[in-house]
């Protein structure tokens, strides 16, 4: 059993919870995600890691009420517990392998869409604590949607908030404040864009124009997490890729997200599931390679 320390409500059906997992903390890096399960009965949940505490030996998790899985998660309190906690899973981000020296001569943004600011959170400061600041753009749907503020600024060189309807921050998309900031002069070598997948498509259109670099993360797209299920198959510079296994961090430019997000419609049904197991055959696992 994994012990909840903390639970808050962020945001309107968005909630972050503190769990008690210290071989996770003790081993997990920007990028990585976890499964949870509330109970025997319950659904595995794939959540990209927003923080850790290596010393406390704690895993932060960060998430949106989306069905009735994450609504019964959203009911447990600090002090309840998760049945099980599975993690680090997923390749880290390419930077944390990176020559630390070559590293800082990068100029980086990263752009975070709703709650995709959780997962931006803790490679932005994993940045911070080695002495690169980079330029966050955080974008939300209203001002009472938006997570993170405080913490994200705490450790961002330059921190931009959007609104889609202008009741806080800069007014408009995220997209608007990546071209004011390069048409003010900011020159960028690498581009992280991490949200909803409407939302990195078109930030990813954009940096492509512009001569960016752009790194996405498809942790949206997953089910499973194992590989097994098929549900985030994806295509990369047009091969086959799973975005729990192989990613979930990928080249941006080379992400097909028109077939992600169709695929992602139609893997909600029973049918849909069946008609892409059917199509793909050998590929439509990233796991074992076979349906079984």
């Amino acid at each position: 059993m994994y012990k909840i320390l903390r639970a808050e409500e962020l945001a309107d059906n968005i909630y972050l919870m503190e769990v008690e997992a210290k071989r996770i903390a003790a081993a997990c890096k920007p990028g990585q995600f976890i499964i949870a399960r509330k109970d025997d009965e319950g659904e595995r949940i794939p959540l990209t890691i927003c923080d850790y505490d290596r010393e406390k030996g704690t895993i932060t998790i960060v998430f949106q009420i989306v069905g009735a899985s994450t609504q019964m998660m959203a009911s447990l309190k600090a002090g309840d517990s998760f049945r099980d906690f599975v993690g680090p899973l997923g390749c880290a981000s390419e930077f944390v392998e990176e020559d630390l020296e070559e590293l800082k001569k990068k100029k980086m943004l990263f752009v975070a869409g709703g709650v995709g600011t959780a997962p931006v959170y803790p490679q932005v400061k994993w940045l911070h604590e080695h002495g690169i600041d980079v330029d966050v753009i955080v974008g939300a749907k209203t001002k009472d949607m938006l997570i993170l503020e405080k913490e994200m600024e705490a450790v961002a060189g330059n921190l931009y908030v959007t609104t889609d309807d202008g009741s806080y921050g800069r007014s408009g998309m995220v997209t608007q404040t990546i071209k004011e900031l390069v048409e003010s002069g900011k020159k960028y070598d690498t581009c992280v864009a991490i949200g909803p997948m409407i939302m990195m498509k078109f930030v990813c259109l954009l940096t492509k124009d512009l001569g960016i670099p752009t790194i996405v993360s498809l942790n949206p797209i997953m089910v499973d997490g194992t590989g097994m299920c098929g549900a985030c198959r994806v295509s990369v510079g047009g091969k086959v890729k799973f975005a729990c296994v192989d990613g979930p961090e990928f080249d941006g430019h080379q992400v097909n997200f028109d077939e992600a997000m169709q695929r992602q419609q139609i893997y909600k049904t029973a049918e849909g599931r069946a008609f892409l197991k059917a199509k793909e055959g050998s590929s439509h696992h990233g796991g074992c390679g076979n349906c079984q």
